[in-house]
């Protein structure tokens, strides 16, 4: 009986040992999971906020870099909105200049039409007592042209002034000396039937002999200044009308006093 309750004994407290031992040891590998389970967590925490600070930081540049931008952008509308008021400024000025200049430009051409037609006028009347054809007063191109024909000024073929035609001149250089800011050039012109003699080679010769002998008959002979004159000689290539008719010839055998207005402060207002 005492044999049976001692082994009894042993065995509760075999037991009891069994029991206690396997109490804690549940609780032992919870508490590890916890752990386990509580590290991980924060390592991904960890990672969570190294990640966020990175994205602080890739912020803090992007916005230090728009601010930037924004400085720059703010520069570059206050240089051009100057580049603007300024352009804006010369361009008013410039035409301001050029509306000036176009004034004083058509004021100038004006008054010089207005002289032009004057002379025109003046010339016209002066040498009223001749026919139209011997001679006749027109404007072209600005200038006056005074057409006198071979009939009034030489015989054919030569170049010595008829007693006719010197009067017309001295008509004209009396009305032309009292004419200030104009020039004067002799233009001679023939026909197209070929002249050659001992004097002439050929019609340039005879229309620069003739045009030479006008500007000397004005100049020499009668006191116009030589500064203000030019003799050239178109030759047969300048005519007037077709060569195939006696009347055409005729026309086109003609010395032409053309008269054009000086030019030099016109030149001198465009290149301002």
């Amino acid at each position: 009986m005492k044999k049976t309750n001692y082994m009894l004994s042993i065995s509760t407290l075999i037991l009891c040992v069994l029991l206690t031992s396997c109490g804690p040891g549940k609780k032992l590998v919870a508490s590890r999971e916890q752990v386990k389970q509580l590290q991980m967590d924060s390592a991904d925490t960890h990672s969570q906020l190294i990640d966020c600070n990175g994205l602080v930081k890739d912020l803090r540049v992007e916005k230090s870099t728009l601010q930037n931008q924004k400085t720059n952008l703010q520069d570059q509308n206050a240089l051009v909105y100057k580049d603007l008021t300024d352009l804006s400024t010369s361009t008013k000025l410039t035409i301001e200049d050029q509306a000036t200049r176009l004034n004083n430009l058509e004021t100038m051409i004006q008054s010089q039409r207005e002289m032009m037609s004057k002379l025109k006028n003046s010339i016209a009347v002066a040498l009223m007592k001749y026919k139209t054809d011997q001679l006749y007063v027109y404007i072209k191109d600005g200038s006056v042209y005074v057409s006198l024909q071979e009939k009034l000024l030489f015989k054919s073929g030569s170049d010595v002034v008829d007693p006719i035609g010197q009067a017309a001149l001295l008509t004209l250089v009396k009305v032309l000396k009292d004419t200030k800011d104009i020039s004067v050039m002799i233009e001679g012109h023939t026909d197209n039937v070929p002249i050659k003699t001992v004097r002439f080679k050929d019609n340039w010769d005879l229309s620069t002999a003739r045009a030479t002998a006008i500007v000397r008959f004005m100049t020499a002979d009668n006191g116009f200044n030589p500064i203000r004159i030019t003799a050239s000689g178109k030759g047969e290539f300048k005519p007037v009308k077709p060569n195939d008719t006696a009347e055409g010839r005729a026309a086109n055998r003609r010395t032409e006093v053309i008269l054009s207005p000086d030019l030099n402060e016109l030149y001198k207002l465009l290149n301002q």
